[in-house]
């Protein structure tokens, strides 16, 4: 079950149910995970400051279990997100950081129990 948070100064315009509908596809591929168990959450039009200035950037978190866990899997994964960001959003890579959390089953919660017993 991955949580894929997105943080932008962009506005919320940029963010249609279709991005968010190509955005859940796209990181459900990339980390090998099934679409509908995708979680996304999308804050658009933050006061954000990247690399000393204020123009438009992304920070993107990515958490999931089993496929956050080492630098080769999140190199992988960053590059084919870094290529549907930049293409979706018109933004440069060094406007884009994108933070990996390895989860474990214990860590999260559904169906009033954890993933550990699901």
């Amino acid at each position: 079950m991955p949580f894929i948070d997105l943080e932008s100064n962009l506005p919320a315009s940029k963010f249609s149910e279709d991005f968010l509908k190509k955005l859940g596809y796209k990181t459900a591929a990339v980390l090998g995970k099934p679409e509908e168990r995708m979680m996304l959450v999308v804050k658009p039009g933050l006061p954000m400051l990247m690399g000393g200035t204020c123009a438009p950037c992304v920070i993107l978190s990515v958490s999931a279990i089993g496929v956050t866990d080492t630098a080769e899997k999140n190199k992988e994964h960053s590059a084919k997100i870094f290529h549907f960001l930049t293409g979706e959003l018109g933004l440069t890579e060094d406007r884009i950081v994108i933070r990996f959390y390895a989860l474990e089953p214990h860590q999260v919660g559904k169906k009033g129990t954890v993933m550990s017993y699901l």
